[in-house]
């Protein structure tokens, strides 16, 4: 299986583009954030023609989610337990979700589709509202992996955290002073990590950016930041071959302000040795 994730900010700007990546690459099964539709909106057809299926959880222009596969996709949800939700001036536990999340279960593989709240500035409601779901989403993590060890479970998508200074090329985020790279968020991250996942394309692309602004020439710059994650637990990990991290797709006609991060897993039982050794009889 060959599993991206892209915040595609904005899937009926840059359908084309986004499917054509898809089959010119190969890829299986593909997790997109920012989709910035109502699920009835969702360019559904374009995907169909080359042979996708897709599940979309949308709910306005704003954030938004979705999975494309070639294979089947099953157990469909769009939440994960105790995932908080969060509306202007609305406190409390019962709070509106937010379209942020999908999960399903494709050729044994538990993917999740995640557009982690941005968090907007230290302070801000909405950065309490980022740690919390962090929080939820750590627990489910532990609660899965608790019951199903051997799980392969992939987390991907948008994370919205520079989870160390080599992840944070932009002068302009700051720790102590901007979102993104705060110790709390950092710390929910390895939280995250702690529950039983992996960042799997780290060891095979060391550095690398996922995300460049649109202002201030970011991008020719390379003030960028590696915010885009696939995390597996070991049951995920152990089947990781290969991953990249398609930088030149911030280029060209109407790019995302961030670009695919891919994975090639090796889904294949192991092959048990044949034991032709004579047997003991008592």
């Amino acid at each position: 299986m060959r599993l991206a994730t892209w915040n595609v900010n904005s899937i009926r700007a840059r359908v084309d583009r986004i499917v054509d990546f898809a089959v010119r690459e190969s890829v299986d099964v593909l997790a997109m954030q920012e989709i910035k539709c109502k699920a009835e909106q969702f360019p559904f057809e374009r995907f169909e023609e080359a042979g996708y299926e897709v599940q979309a959880h949308g709910f306005s222009q704003w954030n938004g989610v979705a999975i494309a596969s070639r294979a089947p996709i099953e157990g469909l949800r769009t939440a994960f337990p105790g995932m908080p939700g969060f509306a202007k001036g609305h406190e409390g536990p019962d709070a509106p979700q937010e379209a942020r999340a999908l999960g399903a279960r494709i050729d044994g593989v538990e993917v999740w589709s995640l557009y982690v709240p941005n968090g907007r500035a230290l302070g801000d409601p909405h950065y309490d509202y980022k740690l919390h779901w962090l929080a939820a989403l750590e627990q489910y993590t532990r609660d899965a992996l608790a019951a199903e060890p051997r799980l392969p479970l992939a987390l991907v998508g948008d994370f919205n955290i520079a989870p160390t200074d080599a992840d944070n090329g932009d002068p302009a985020v700051v720790p102590g002073f901007s979102t993104h790279v705060s110790p709390p968020e950092r710390e929910a991250f390895s939280a995250l990590q702690s529950a039983g996942l992996t960042d799997v394309v780290r060891p095979l692309v060391p550095s690398g950016y996922t995300y460049w602004d649109y202002k201030r020439l970011k991008f020719p710059r390379n003030e960028g930041m590696r915010i885009d994650f696939i995390l597996g637990s070991a049951g995920l990990a152990e089947k990781v071959t290969g991953a990249q991290i398609h930088r030149n797709e911030r280029k060209g006609e109407l790019p995302s302000d961030h670009v695919p991060v891919v994975v090639d897993l090796d889904l294949k039982p192991p092959v048990e040795e044949d034991d032709d050794r004579p047997m003991i009889f008592g």
